[in-house]
């Protein structure tokens, strides 16, 4: 009789173990379903341009044409102001063609910066109608940042 307990015994530790194994394997695969399931969580963004700030964060273009060359300016904003205004492929014919575009940029870029806006500006005389057509691109492109809010 005592060689059959020795067999029962030894079923049961292996029923013991198999069952903890599975049950270890069950909670690997739920712990796994849990971790890599999409969430469908929605957030809910208040429109209320005083919480969520004035623009949305990001990089926005506007193209400014001149005599079929296209031009992009780009204007870098964060949730509450505007951190860079910049121009992007900008070709050196176009440049050569201009020679009043990149200064009046860099001026018009600094006041913006500094006035957080396109109103306000000062410029040239010199360099009117450049100012105005480059200050018409960054004012769309501070419309499209404020859009999206």
């Amino acid at each position: 009789m005592s060689s059959k307990t020795k067999i029962v015994v030894l079923r049961m530790k292996e029923l013991i173990y198999t069952g903890i194994f599975v049950a270890m394997g069950i909670l690997l695969i739920i712990l796994l379903v849990f971790m890599f399931a999409p969430k469908n969580k929605t957030t809910k963004v208040s429109a209320d341009p005083a919480i969520t700030g004035k623009y949305t964060p990001g990089v926005y273009t506007s193209v400014l044409s001149l005599n079929n060359q296209a031009i992009d300016v780009e204007v870098a904003v964060d949730s509450d102001y505007i951190k860079s205004v910049r121009f992007v492929n900008l070709s050196e014919d176009v440049a050569a063609m201009y020679p009043l575009m990149a200064p009046s940029m860099e001026n018009l870029a600094a006041q913006v910066v500094e006035n957080q806006g396109v109103s306000g500006l000062s410029y040239d005389e010199s360099t009117q109608y450049t100012s105005m057509a480059l200050t018409e691109a960054i004012g769309n492109a501070l419309k499209k940042a404020e859009a999206e809010n």
